[in-house]
């Protein structure tokens, strides 16, 4: 599986994982401000961004991609991020290789099952006959139908480009990620304890961590420690990353 990446800094390596529909992009501010004092890998996980689309997709693939990007280069005891689904990939990856893991943060996801929500999402872009589609107007206006918030619209056509001999393309594999949904929304593969310094990032307006998920954390992550970011909702590192940012900086310092 070949990852497409950045990488900005130097210093104490520290990964960052996009959630579903994302890619690497989404985290270019934060991981510019970051690379002042770190290496930061921004990861493309399989089946986003730039990195190969494959025929299967789960939590303990996407943890062994990781581990095999992180043997390619030479990484070790790194500092791991992980937004949403790319929190629950972070997650499986430190519950299988607790070794190459020096601290942990999860942003606004819980080690648990969730019941969904992206399914008006799937239906809009699947619905899309992308091999007519002439113009990235045409797909917004298309998408528009089902989903009206403009934000959401403009984060999923981050994942339209052109291909070289004309019309367009999707960047994310949606019809495995479609396929393979209810795995995506499944627990974590996490089957230990972990002793690892981990702290858990809840956005204020987020439903994704309630008061009920601390002690299932807990139980998982005994060391672990919850911070809550005001006024953010789900996509904490767009709405606050300055606050965000600091509470990285307290963290992996």
């Amino acid at each position: 599986m070949n990852l497409n990446f950045k990488l900005k800094g130097t210093g104490k390596p520290i990964i960052i994982l996009h959630g579903l529909f994302g890619m690497l992009d989404n985290w270019n501010t934060i991981g510019s401000q970051l690379a002042k004092m770190y290496a930061i890998y921004l990861v493309d996980q399989r089946d986003h961004g730039r990195s190969s689309k494959s025929t299967e997709f789960g939590y303990e693939l996407l943890a062994r991609d990781l581990k095999l990007f992180c043997d390619e280069h030479g990484l070790t005891k790194i500092g791991l991020i992980g937004h949403s689904m790319g929190g629950k990939t972070a997650m499986t990856f430190a519950n299988h290789y607790p070794d190459l893991v020096d601290k942990l943060m999860v942003v606004d996801i819980a080690p648990k099952k969730y019941d969904g929500g992206h399914e008006d999402i799937f239906e809009a872009i699947l619905g899309i006959p992308i091999e007519d589609i002439t113009t990235r107007s045409e797909v917004d206006d298309l998408l528009s139908v089902n989903i009206t918030n403009l934000g959401v619209r403009q984060f999923l056509m981050k994942n339209l480009t052109r291909k070289k001999e004309g019309g367009f393309e999707w960047k994310a594999n949606f019809q495995l990620l479609y396929d393979s949904y209810n795995e995506i929304m499944d627990i974590p593969e996490i089957t230990t304890k972990s002793d690892i310094e981990t702290l858990f990032i809840r956005g204020e307006l987020s439903n994704y961590i309630q008061e009920a998920d601390e002690q299932l954390i807990k139980e998982y992550y005994p060391k672990a420690k919850i911070e809550t970011i005001s006024g953010a909702g789900h996509w904490v590192h767009a709405e606050k990353p300055i606050e965000l940012l600091d509470s990285i900086h307290s963290f992996f310092q």
